[in-house]
């Protein structure tokens, strides 16, 4: 087993991953940035490396900074977390290089997955559906005219390297197409460094569902049932449960054979989940891979008692997963909901340090957050501030638990989407399980805002 792992990234996640760490015995280095001095992850881990200023680009997506402080404090791993560069095959092939263990799947995952429209053919080749639309990116505007003229409006474009819900544009019409291409191209350079763009048909309404798979470097691949993430807005998730309400089991079985066939086809280790579009009819269409773990796994460990981090781990230094499919179970439902420092009306950033903090607890209820008061929000870095996870025997229990975990949930000093989550939690459509992706834009036409 690993001796010290150096964490290469922050906020709440970097606190998850040095919690596992010691539970399993593992010293932890917190590799942060000045922006982040005063953190939590700075503050529990064993040590702390400073690898440069607040900017992302100067400090956790700077690699010859992290290696550097992998190897001035002697870790032998890296754990990338999520974002930043949990999934840049070139980091973990210079992790590779260094004899430091990248804690992920192998870059050539990385690289096959991570290009969305190399993920598509790879999926197409092992057999799982996907949604029409082209083959590879698209070279020449008249091939794009060419191919939403077959497939039909609305069509959606998307950045073949983009991920985080960045990199893409829904087009509803042909007098539309060249415009909104351009601008796509455009976000997908500044954010990824690549231009190319792929397309798809636009499934309308549809439920965004995921299936969490887990694989060893001796074959061994397992499924952690699904998670549902359709409550997003502007493709960024906002609320996520497990088990998904519009999935029977005969579905569920083909979702997760789906998963695992094409987890086995590429021969995948470590943590991942394979994202899915579901329509109203119950076809289930295959999206993107994310090869590293989630911001929203707690839902799944909640619901099947497997710590997903320390399989993580373990599976990194050569060790077989803990456990087979047979005794993964599923019980009761989870719900969590991000908690940004946001305001909840215009979805604007709100900076500024936390004056007061009050989070929730009692039976049921997990917080995975790394603020506390006196904490003072960078501006560098996405809003979440908290994420509120509950467990309970059924969904309705489970809502009634958020309900009040985030009735306890008070900040002062910044707004925080708390009060749009809670109405989403009292919504007859949330209830009612009414729910697609694009629930919060009907949802925020349709309810006044509070006063």
């Amino acid at each position: 087993m690993f001796k010290k792992i150096l964490i290469a990234n922050r906020g709440e996640i970097a606190l998850r991953i040095i919690r596992a760490c010691k539970e399993m015995g593992i010293r932890t280095v917190a590799a942060h940035s000045t922006a982040d001095t005063e953190s939590l992850a700075v503050r529990f881990a064993d040590q702390a490396v400073c690898i440069g200023p607040g900017e992302a680009q100067k400090s956790y997506l700077k690699i010859p900074s992290l290696i550097s402080a992998a190897e001035v404090t002697n870790c032998d791993a890296i754990h990338p977390g999520y974002g930043f560069l949990s999934e840049n095959a070139g980091f973990a092939e210079v992790c590779g290089e260094c004899n430091i263990t990248f804690i992920g799947p192998s870059p050539e995952s990385i690289r096959l997955m991570g290009n969305k429209s190399v993920a598509r053919e790879t999926a197409v080749k092992a057999g799982v559906p996907v949604v029409p639309g082209s083959d590879g990116p698209l070279e020449k505007e008249a091939d794009a005219q060419k191919f939403a003229a077959e497939i039909g409006y609305p069509v959606i474009l998307k950045a073949s390297a983009g991920g985080g819900g960045r990199g893409m544009r829904i087009v509803h019409e042909e007098s539309e197409l060249l415009d909104s291409l351009k601008i796509v191209q455009a976000e997908a350079g500044a954010a990824f460094g690549d231009k190319s763009i792929y397309m798809e048909k636009y499934v309308t309404n549809p439920r965004h569902v995921e299936i969490q798979i887990l694989g060893d470097k001796h074959g061994n691949i397992v499924h952690l049932y699904e998670r549902d993430c359709s409550i997003q807005r502007r493709h960024q998730k906002l609320i996520e449960e497990a088990p998904s309400t519009i999935l029977t089991e005969k579905l569920r079985e083909k979702m997760t054979a789906a998963a695992l066939g094409l987890a086995h086809h590429i021969k995948y280790y470590s943590a991942g989940t394979f994202e899915f579009l579901v329509d109203d009819k119950g076809h289930f269409y295959f999206m993107e891979m994310n090869t590293r773990v989630q911001v929203e796994h707690p839902v799944t460990e909640m619901i099947t008692d497997v710590d997903i981090i320390k399989e993580q781990i373990m599976v990194a230094a050569g060790h077989p997963l803990s456990f087979a499919q047979k005794d993964v179970n599923m019980y009761g439902h989870s719900i969590e909901c991000r908690v940004n420092a946001e305001d909840p009306e215009k979805f604007t950033p709100s900076a500024g340090t936390i004056k007061e903090l009050h989070m929730p607890g009692g039976p049921g209820v997990r917080i995975d957050s790394a603020v506390y008061q006196g904490y003072k929000i960078p501006p560098y870095y996405d809003s979440m501030i908290a994420k509120v996870i509950v467990h309970a025997p059924t969904r309705m229990d489970a809502i009634h638990r958020m309900r009040r975990a985030l009735g306890e949930f008070h900040v002062e000093g910044v707004k925080t989407t708390i009060p749009l989550l809670t109405r989403i939690m009292h919504s007859e459509e949330f209830v009612s399980g009414k729910v697609s992706t694009r629930f919060i834009e009907e949802f925020l036409k349709n309810v006044p805002p509070k006063q």
